[in-house]
Formats: C-alpha cells, structure tokens, sequence
C-alpha cells in the first residue's frame, strides 16, 4: 500500500471520528434537556460511543448503496440543538440522506426543510406527566427493563425507576441485587455507575435513586411511604397471570396500573406493540405484554399478511433455554423439561401461534407452532412455513420486508439483515422485537419459509416498555414519519 493512500485513508477515519465525538454531547443534551432521541436508520445513538456513531452511519450504504458521511449529518444535529421541540425520536440519517440525496428536496435552506420534516413537534410544549414505574421482580427480564428505563435517566425523562420489590431481605441482599444489576453473563457489564444506600434500603444508578422493598405479597405494600404514587407495577414474576391475582397489585396503596411481562390469562388484554396498541384504552389498569416469542412473530406476520394474505402455516421455535429448565436431569411437571438444559434439545409447546390471535384476530386458527429449547442462554429464533394467497419470489418478499424495517409503523419491531455470516451471538442486544435474516429467505410460488431472530430477554424487554409507555399516556412519535 503506497504512502499518499494510507495517509489519505487516516485522515477520512479521523474526520469520521472528530465529527463523531463532536456529535455526542449534542446527542446527550438534547436527550437529557429536551427528551429528544437520535437515531441513524433506526439505530438509537443514545449512550453511544463515537465508534457507535460511526457505525451506525456505515448502515446507511447497507440499504441505500450510498454513503452517508458524519460530515453530512452532523449540520442538521447542530441545527436540530437549536429548535425549540416536544419529546420525540429523529433519525437524523433518514433526514441527511433525503436532504442531501432526495430529489425533491431544496438543499439551500436546511432550516425550513428541518421545520416542514419536524412540524409535528417544533414550537410544541411538552405536558406529559412522568409516570412512575415500579418493577416487581427483578429477574432476567426486571434487570433489563431496570438497565432501559436508568439509561434515559433525565430531566425530561417519562417513566421514572421508583422501586423494585422481591423476597427475602437478609444480609447482602442488596449487595447480591446491586452485581446482579452490574454484571451480566449474556448482556455484559451495567453502562454506568451503581451504589448502595444501606441505611434506605435503595440503589443508586447513574442519578437514579431506587427503593428496594422487601415483601412477599403486592397487595402489602404501602408505595406512598415511599413517595410513590399512581405507580405503574411491572409485574416480571409471572406469578399471577389472571385478573384476580394482578389485581392484588391495586389493592397497595400508590398504585394505578399493572403490566404483566407474560401472557395473560381470561379477559386480559394482550399487547403486542405495533400490532395492536390501539387496544389500550385509559381506563385499562391490567394489561399483558404477551411473550417474547409472540412479540417476535406477530409484527412479521401481520407485515406478510397486509401484504401478501396468509392462508395457513407453522410456526417453529428454536428458543434459548430458560430459567424454568433444570440444569441438570431432575423432576419436572413439565414433559421433558426435566432434562439438563445445557446439554439437550428439547422438544416442548408453545402457546405463541395460537397467542398471535389475541393481538391479530386475521390469523385466528390459521398457525400452529411448536418449540425446540437448545443449548444456548439468550438470543431465539422462529421458522415461519406459511402458505401465501399470492405467488412471490425470495427478492420481492426481502425487498418488502427491508422496506418494512426501516419507513413502517413497524420499524421498532422489525429489523432486517443481510448478513451472510451472522449468528446468534451477533443479536444479543437488539432493541427490536425480531430481526429478518433475508439470506435464509425461501419462497416457492405461494410457500414463504422465513427466519426471524429475536432476543427474547432484551428485545422483549424493549417492547414492554414501548407498552407501558402508551400505558402511562406518553406519546412520543418517530420523525421523520
């Protein structure tokens, strides 16, 4: 390699990095002031480092086939800094390819062109209440719902960490909650700073300051002698999962709603975000957020069904095995379950097909579904065999479900690679609820097989909190739409 093109190719990472770091304390305050949330195609750049900004925009040419340089994007961040904006997300890589690409687009003034793509939120006062959340639980899913609501941690922040509840209570419980929250075998260590204030009984999480409260039942707790009240309870136990049981979270004191991380059982309504969250009514005080596995297939469905009509199909899960599986060969009320969970497959039910019902009615008797539990801690996948009432090809449904991903109402839920050499692995941490892997793609005529990715701990966790937020009445919209 010749001198003139390594010096070159130095300077362009070093342009990409300065206006990288440049960047992020913009992104920082606009979030921590104004509750205004960066994206670049989807890709939240909150809390990111200068690499993750970077990154990010490289994803750009992924989808586009052209590059999006930080140079390009970094004017409209400053000029965004600089309007007065209601809480809302923007991704500024959609808004600096249309305005330095689009063909309709006047390139000379970036402040109207800012002001037409932002009317929705631009001059607006922003008079939503925060709504404060308690989690009951704290186990794999109440510790990740804990790390995404502390990560927003602002003045402008909507739903604000009051509380956690558990069991027990001994000497060094709260120092074995504290690492647990630090620590993370699958997710990695806790972005931030945690301590503990034991004379309160709370933890303190990068400027959070939550109450940990001992009790064994939730109608026992009283919240307003915490100073919590109108709580939303996240209730991750999954040890009441019918009407009758949640509602023991109302009888405490300080308490207005509760939000189930499970299926529900009887009449509860069973929210999938982005299918049906217009099913949330104010008056609702229980409601589930169904499973991970109806969270990851539901939004793809309801996508190919829209588009293509779904006369039948089968719904296969390879699922990551959980908590509720024995470590090694012991009893079990479940079939099979007894056996060692990192050591074998094993086939169990799942209730996700028939689930996707409650949140699409179209697909009602349509799917059936089964699961394979494997040997692996996080990270799942659904094989989708459906028989379609229009032929396709393996381009077109790609190229549909890409163009989902990234300018639908589903963009939150639906991700979408084209990797070749992606694994499992590779998903820990995806906020989206399920990510399509467009090279495994399979279309003969009418039969799709598509294979979706999920990370069924933080993806999930993600989508509940996408629940309780319209829960709680806050509404903050993606731009541009």
């Amino acid at each position: 390699m010749n001198q003139p093109f390594e010096q070159e190719l130095q300077a362009s990472w070093q342009e990409r990095q300065e206006y990288a770091e440049m960047m992020l304390p913009i992104i920082g305050k606009l979030y921590r002031n104004k509750s205004v949330e960066i994206t670049v195609y989807g890709r939240t750049l909150l809390n990111a480092s200068a690499i993750d900004v970077i990154k990010a925009h490289r994803k750009v040419r992924l989808h586009e086939g052209i590059k999006l340089r930080l140079r390009e994007s970094f004017p409209l961040l400053e000029a965004i800094s600089t309007m007065q904006l209601a809480p809302v997300q923007i991704d500024i890589g959609k808004l600096a390819f249309d305005f330095h690409y689009g063909s309709a687009v006047d390139k000379t003034d970036l402040n109207a062109y800012l002001h037409d793509k932002l009317a929705d939120v631009v001059n607006k006062s922003d008079e939503q209440v925060p709504q404060d959340v308690v989690l009951y639980g704290f186990g794999r899913i109440g510790r990740l719902l804990a790390r995404l609501l502390i990560e927003r941690q602002g003045q402008n922040n909507k739903l604000r960490l009051r509380a956690i509840v558990v069991r027990g209570g001994k000497d060094g419980d709260l120092e074995k909650r504290a690492s647990l929250l630090r620590r993370d075998s699958v997710h990695g260590p806790f972005n931030g700073s945690i301590t503990i204030d034991h004379e309160r009984k709370a933890l303190k999480a990068n400027g959070s300051y939550i109450q940990v409260i001992y009790a064994n039942s939730p109608d026992e707790v009283d919240y307003t002698a915490y100073g919590i009240n109108n709580a939303l309870v996240i209730d991750n136990t999954g040890m009441w999962r019918d009407r009758d049981g949640l509602g023991l979270h109302l009888k405490a004191k300080g308490t207005a709603k509760v939000l189930l991380t499970a299926p529900g059982k009887g009449d509860i309504k069973n929210i999938v975000h982005g299918v049906n969250q217009a099913d949330i009514l104010p008056e609702d005080t229980i409601m589930s957020a169904a499973s991970c596995t109806t969270n990851a297939i539901t939004p793809v469905l309801k996508a190919l069904d829209q588009e293509y009509g779904i006369v039948n199909g089968h719904v296969e899960t390879v699922h990551s095995y959980t908590n509720d599986q024995n470590l090694i060969d012991n009893y079990h009320k479940a079939e099979r379950r007894g056996r060692s969970a990192p050591l074998n497959m094993v086939i169990t039910e799942t209730g996700a097909a028939k689930a996707v019902a409650k949140a699409y009615p179209k697909l009602a008797g349509k799917l059936t579904g089964n699961a394979i539990r494997v040997p692996t801690p996080n990270v799942s996948m659904a094989i989708l065999n459906l028989n379609l009432e229009k032929a396709t090809d393996k381009i077109s449904v790609n190229e549909f479900l890409r163009d989902t991903a990234l300018f639908s109402s589903l963009q939150h839920q639906i991700d979408y690679t084209a990797s070749t050499e992606i694994v499992s692995t590779d998903l820990v941490g995806s906020r989206a609820a399920s990510v399509v892997d467009s090279q495994a793609t399979i279309v003969a005529e009418n039969r799709l097989t598509l294979y979706v990715w999920y990370d069924n701990e933080f993806g999930y966790s993600c989508q509940v909190l996408r629940v309780a937020m319209d829960m709680a009445g806050i509404c903050i919209p993606t731009l541009p739409r």
